[in-house]
Parts: C-alpha cells; sequence; structure tokens
C-alpha cells in the first residue's frame, strides 16, 4: 500500500463534474484556477439538450445513435440534430480546454454516464428502456467501452502532457442491482442485473477506455466490492450518505481510491460556504473512525464537493471549490 502510485498529486482537490451556468470558457477558467492539480472538464447542463449527463455520454457512443423524444433521449435510426447539438457541444468544450490549458502537464479528469445508468435512462426505438433487454445493455457497453475511449484520446491529443482520468457517473447502479428501476407503467421494476453480469461489463468498460477509471455514486448503498474488483480505481460518493463503514475501510485497506465528497453542493442555512477547515476535518474524521495512518490520507484520498455545483450559485460553487483545494494542501501539512 505505501509504494502504491495513485493517478493524482497528494492533497488533490478536484470537482465531480457540474457547473452553473451556461459559459464554458468561464467555467475551464474557474476549474483550472480553483482545482490546479487535478481540474476536471466542466460539464454545463444548464445549456439544454446534450449537455445534459446523458445526452453528453449519448453523443460518444459509437454506431448507436439517439434522439429527444418528449423529452427523453431515446436510440434513433439514425444520426440526427440532437446527436449532432450534443457532439458539436463536447467539442467546443475539448477546444476550449485545449485553448486554455495548453501547457497543462497534470492528471485531467472527464466524466461520462456509466452503463448502467445510461441502461436505466435511455430508451429503445420502440419504447421502453435499454435495461429491459441485456442484450442490448451488452451493446450498450460495447459502444460506450469504444466512444469512451475515443474520447480519451482526444482530450490526450488536445493535452499532450497531461494525463486523463476517467470518471464514470453511476447514480442508478445500486438501483439495477437491486432490482428497483421502475417500468415505464410505473406498476412494477426492471429485473435485477445479476452481480457478476454487472461486474463483467463494467469491467469491458474500464478496459476499454484504457485510462485509471474511478465510479461516481452518489447513492448510501454504493457497492463498493463490486465496484474494486470489476478494475475501478477508485470511488467517488458523498460522505453525508455513508452510513456503513465497514465496506468503505475494505475497499481503502485494499488499495482504493476514494474521492471523498466533504463539501456540501448547497449553501447551509448560514448561506455561508464551508471553510477548508471544516471540509479538511471532515474528511479526517471519516479518515480516522475507519482507523487507517493519517500518512496515508492525502496521497490515497481527493477532496470533492459531496456531488455536482450545476444546482448551486456561481459565487457558492467557486467558494466550494477554492474551499476544497485548500482542505487538500491542510491534509498534506499534517
Amino acid at each position: 500500500m505505501t509504494d502504491q502510485q495513485w493517478p493524482w498529486p497528494a492533497g488533490a482537490a478536484t470537482g465531480i463534474g457540474s457547473l452553473p451556468g451556461t459559459d464554458i470558457a468561464e467555467a475551464q477558467r474557474i476549474v483550472l484556477g480553483e482545482l490546479p492539480t487535478l481540474p476536471h472538464l466542466p460539464e454545463l447542463p444548464a445549456r439544454g439538450p446534450g449537455a445534459d449527463l446523458v445526452g453528453r455520454t449519448a453523443g460518444l457512443l459509437v454506431e448507436l445513435p439517439v434522439e429527444l423524444y418528449a423529452a427523453r433521449w431515446r436510440v434513433a435510426a439514425r444520426p440526427g440534430r440532437d446527436l449532432r447539438r450534443a457532439r458539436d457541444l463536447m467539442e467546443r468544450d475539448l477546444d476550449q480546454l485545449a485553448e486554455q490549458a495548453e501547457e497543462y502537464a497534470g492528471p485531467v479528469k472527464v466524466q461520462a454516464a456509466g452503463p448502467f445508468t445510461l441502461a436505466a435512462t435511455l430508451e429503445l426505438p420502440l419504447g421502453g428502456r435499454i435495461l429491459r433487454d441485456p442484450g442490448a445493455v451488452r451493446d450498450l457497453a460495447g459502444s460506450l467501452g469504444e466512444g469512451l475511449r475515443g474520447h480519451v484520446a482526444a482530450v490526450a491529443r488536445r493535452l499532450p502532457r497531461a494525463s486523463v482520468l476517467l470518471q464514470l457517473d453511476e447514480p442508478s447502479l445500486p438501483a439495477v442491482l437491486a432490482g428497483r428501476v421502475p417500468t415505464e407503467s410505473g406498476f412494477g421494476t426492471h429485473r435485477a442485473v445479476e452481480t457478476e453480469v454487472a461486474r463483467a461489463l463494467l469491467r469491458d468498460v474500464f478496459d476499454a477506455a484504457g485510462v485509471p477509471t474511478l465510479v461516481h455514486c452518489c447513492a448510501p448503498d454504493v457497492p463498493l466490492e463490486l465496484i474494486r474488483s470489476a478494475g475501478a480505481t477508485g470511488v467517488a460518493l458523498d460522505l453525508s450518505l455513508v452510513t456503513d463503514l465497514d465496506p468503505l475501510g475494505e475497499a481503502i485497506d485494499a488499495g482504493f481510491g476514494l474521492l471523498a465528497g466533504a463539501a456540501p453542493t448547497r449553501p447551509p442555512a448560514s448561506g455561508r460556504a464551508p471553510t477548508s477547515a471544516e471540509v479538511a476535518d471532515r474528511v479526517r474524521r471519516v479518515w480516522d473512525q475507519l482507523g487507517f495512518p493519517r500518512r496515508r490520507l492525502a496521497e490515497q484520498v481527493v477532496v470533492t464537493p459531496a456531488c455536482g455545483l450545476a444546482g448551486a450559485t456561481p459565487a457558492y460553487a467557486r467558494a466550494v471549490l477554492a474551499a476544497c483545494r485548500d482542505a487538500g494542501r491542510r491534509l498534506v501539512e499534517e
């Protein structure tokens, strides 16, 4: 454990993904300024369809075109304007990243929806979620893996001195495994995906991407052992939702990285953003409860907001990112 190399520097902090607003140039300036050791490619869902998590990721799929129908994304017969818009937005974001971070030489994180969250959200051409069809789920995972490989390569071409870290957002994974995803009628649920099937498909996607991959899951029942055994480098979670520390401790002890969501995404009643000392203390308390030596904390843990910041005000989002950055530095100084 002590000799393990992490794909981020000690004391790193980063964002989960989304930020408020519609100006990608300004969002990237904020990220590069506030998170200099592990910047991420920001997502701005306020820009509309194609900038949302599902639409943005669907634009990366290979030979699996999508379209919007009744405000929902579904598989389409052929590429159309909705897909072109999603791909256009991503291309603009990457060009802006290249312009602002051309000389950047550290790790950079990009985000996309994971295969099971996509399967639980995207619809088949004739209706019904992809999740209902195991064969379609396999095809989706294969298309996603190929698309992510291309996306990682596109980032690497634009930032030749940087190393890419991938984050897959899987908020629906616990519900998929437990058979809690509702059918379209609302009167039933889709059959649970077996653990071994989920592990194999996740592993295939990780392998296809070809870079260290994290899984972000903002749920109280994150399947840590499944994610770890599938080959992920680490997990991103909201510390306030962790009710059982044992699985987290076992994963960390086995060499799992942790993106610790320690700063609230919305202002508390006081309206004040958390200080870096408060964020650092939140991370330390959990680490100490787990019983690991402090010397490992700054290396194995990255400080983050609890989740995305799309619903925050621009001022609060910036203050939270700064607090996470400075909290990471505090952890190094111990």
